[in-house]
């Protein structure tokens, strides 16, 4: 049975301190205790040494916090909500407007492009001490389906807290061996659920089963449709956990023995 704590609400935009990264191999712990304690805590709120905690914000956006106060936003198209919260990263892939922005705020250090230009892909691995941002490249489609563009889309790898972290994007078609051993085990994994625009849920499930993912968070559904189809098919193989919040704090000590479907409520931060 799941335990809450209620939220503590502290105030935000304390300057990060430098912290060393807790190693990952891209592997959980098989013999982890189960997801027993979710912690409902607000954004900026203190975290514990070896947390992480991830905000659904909206359609394919993430926010994610370390312990010393990094904050990393994925698919970011230049709002998060009405706090002005300056990220430390931010990922983008351009396959669609409603994941990048073309004038992201200019005081964001680190603005990580998931598209190549011309013919190479975008190549990143980014050292913030306590958190390791890394990319896998992928193509997309052309406009209606039609073509294909080499290199469009990056799978994005977030390394902190011990955890692999990793972001789907606007994937349209299923990794290769290359590709799959590029990015490891993941041990959170954001997947698009839309059934169409990105990949059919069947090609989609087999992605999530080969990165073998402890904790999956469906994202990019545009109906309710699209996501109760999703957890249906995958309702034998995953626990299905719907949190009615926007917010989870994972360590690798949480993860569920068996993997689990947690179904985040998107909002903006407040």
């Amino acid at each position: 049975m799941l335990r809450f704590i209620l939220p503590v609400i502290l105030m935000a935009g304390l300057p990060a301190m430098a912290q060393d990264r807790v190693p990952s191999h891209c592997i959980a712990l098989a013999a982890a205790p189960g997801l027993e304690v979710i912690h409902k805590a607000s954004f900026g709120a203190p975290l514990a040494q070896d947390r992480v905690r991830i905000r659904y914000v909206d359609h394919a956006t993430f926010v994610l916090e370390t312990p010393g106060g990094l904050v990393a936003a994925t698919d970011y198209t230049g709002y998060l909500g009405a706090v002005d919260v300056v990220p430390d990263v931010v990922t983008m892939n351009n396959a669609h407007s409603t994941h990048w922005t073309s004038r992201p705020d200019p005081r964001i250090p680190h603005v990580l492009k998931g598209w190549g230009e011309g013919l190479e892909p975008a190549v990143h691995e980014l050292d913030l001490g306590e958190m390791l941002v890394r990319n896998v490249s992928t193509d997309t489609r052309g406009p209606f389906g039609e073509g294909a563009r080499s290199y469009g889309n990056s799978i994005f790898v977030f390394e902190v807290a011990g955890l692999c972290i990793g972001h789907l994007g606007h994937l349209h078609h299923e990794p290769d061996a290359a590709q799959y051993a590029a990015l490891g085990r993941m041990d959170v994994l954001m997947v698009p659920v839309d059934g169409g625009y990105t990949m059919d849920i069947a090609t989609m499930m087999n992605v999530v089963r080969r990165l073998r993912s402890s904790v999956v968070i469906p994202m990019h559904w545009f109906s309710g449709s699209s996501l109760e189809v999703f957890l249906t098919t995958m309702g034998a193989e995953f626990e299905v956990v719907r949190l009615e919040q926007p917010d989870i704090e994972l360590s690798l000590a949480d993860l569920p023995r068996r993997p689990t479907i947690l179904v985040l409520d998107p909002q903006p931060l407040p």
